[in-house]
């Protein structure tokens, strides 16, 4: 704690996108704070998107493209909605080893997405091809993933789900092509398998766009034996 208070006399903590001063570290300024647009009902039930207000919606409504091509998840959700702001941040988080908001982001996540954390069995990251963790030295999702599945007292297994092919980066890529760049990339080690029968798995992920790559994975582990797949995100890319 003294460590703590001297540091933050030599070097104040900032927040990491107006650089006003702050309590802590990773902490936002108010101005900032505002600007946040966390996500509550009315969203669609099965990926999470928020719905406008002004429609109508109701807790039990699903979005069209859920409809028309229903995904291998059960259920999506996210924190906060991915814009300017929370681009700025996540970007950081995973390129920037800006890791301190590891602290900022779980709470963000638990908001969103507490209904689908107690219903997990096991909690997993979104796993990176092992050239691209090489390369990052850290899987930003599995940082999340352990540190919920640790205050909620769930199990943690970051070696269940890996992935077998070095997809590009999906970046500005079109929906379709999004699904075709993840189709077969990931795999369950045999050893895994037993574990893996009958559970409830909850699978951590930065930024949820398309949902292609979740789907994907959704798609391998319950051909292997998972009972539901649910899916947590930071953030959620909304068309406007």
């Amino acid at each position: 704690m003294i460590l703590k208070v001297m540091l933050n006399l030599i070097v104040p903590p900032r927040c990491p996108i107006s650089g006003a001063l702050v309590d802590e570290t990773g902490q936002l300024s108010s101005a900032v704070w505002n600007d946040i647009h966390f996500i509550s009902s009315p969203y669609c039930k099965t990926c999470g998107t928020p719905f406008s207000a002004d429609m109508g919606a109701d807790d039990d409504m699903v979005c069209a493209p859920c409809l028309e091509h229903p995904p291998q998840y059960d259920n999506a959700r996210a924190g906060v909605v991915y814009d300017d702001i929370t681009r700025q941040l996540v970007l950081r988080y995973k390129h920037g080893d800006h890791l301190y908001l590891t602290r900022s982001f779980v709470p963000w996540i638990e908001s969103g997405a507490s209904d689908v954390i107690a219903l997990s069995d096991v909690i997993i990251p979104v796993p990176l091809h092992w050239t691209r963790l090489m390369k990052r030295r850290y899987n930003q999702s599995a940082l999340l993933a352990r540190d919920i599945a640790a205050r909620h007292m769930k199990l943690y297994d970051p070696f269940l789900l890996k992935r077998v092919k070095a997809t590009p980066p999906q970046g500005k890529r079109g929906v379709k092509d999004r699904y075709n760049n993840v189709k077969k990339a990931f795999f369950i080690p045999e050893n895994k398998r037993i574990r893996l029968e009958g559970k409830t798995v909850l699978l951590i992920d930065d930024v949820m766009t398309s949902g292609a790559t979740v789907n994907e994975c959704a798609k391998t582990l319950k051909a292997h034996g998972a009972k539901a797949v649910y899916v947590a995100a930071i953030a959620r890319a909304v068309k406007q």
